[in-house]
């Protein structure tokens, strides 16, 4: 503990409860992992949670407020997910940012979530291309357009299961578009794990 946590003590970024990062009881939002429906997406998909109430917060916190001491926290439940969708050996391939989003947030968010899962490896293979545009706001056919084409791949991931890894599902053109891309590079995608989904759930 720094001097600055004693004059400014850690709270909740989820709730706002003071004593840590994250509590317990906003840890608790993050289950077992759930297999979804996501048309276009070949490999099976997990989301860990809804996006909705202390898990958005949470996401937002780290992705677009500074949150940088949840990547330790977001990686625990990953790793704890990881035993339940494939077979170790795991290599977790981050879903990639645009170049000018990564720079504002101070590095890429989803490479450092990766880097905190310690049970996988980390193969950083892939890049947007120039002329990506902010999804915000896009419709499911505007999201596919807008990176068509524009996922690039970097070098190989090392042998074993690779999973792609992301922050959160709406329509699924990231995923789609990731896994394309690399098995275009003849890398098969094996799952595909999000800490949140952002889509209806399912009738009944």
């Amino acid at each position: 503990m720094t001097a600055l946590d004693l004059l400014l003590p850690p709270t909740c970024a989820g709730c706002d409860r003071p004593g840590a990062a994250c509590c317990a009881t906003c840890l608790d939002e993050f289950g077992p992992p759930t297999r979804i429906q996501v048309p276009g997406v070949g490999p099976p998909v997990w989301a860990l949670t809804a996006y909705r109430g202390a898990a958005r917060e949470l996401v937002l916190a780290f992705k677009e407020r500074g949150a940088r001491a949840l990547a330790a926290w977001f990686g625990a439940v990953v790793a704890a997910a990881l035993v339940g969708v494939a077979p170790r050996p795991w290599t977790l391939v981050p879903a990639p940012s645009r170049r000018s989003a990564a720079r504002e947030r101070g590095g890429d968010h989803m490479l450092r979530i990766a880097r905190a899962v310690q049970i996988a490896e980390v193969a950083q293979v892939l890049a947007l291309a120039p002329g990506v545009s902010d999804s915000v706001g896009l419709g499911a056919g505007e999201r596919r357009r807008n990176l068509e084409g524009r996922v690039e791949v970097h070098g190989r991931p090392p042998p074993g299961t690779t999973v792609l890894l992301d922050d959160v599902i709406t329509t699924g053109a990231t995923a789609s578009a990731c896994v394309r891309a690399l098995r275009q590079a003849g890398v098969r995608t094996h799952a595909v794990v999000v800490l949140t989904s952002a889509r209806p759930a399912p009738p009944g």
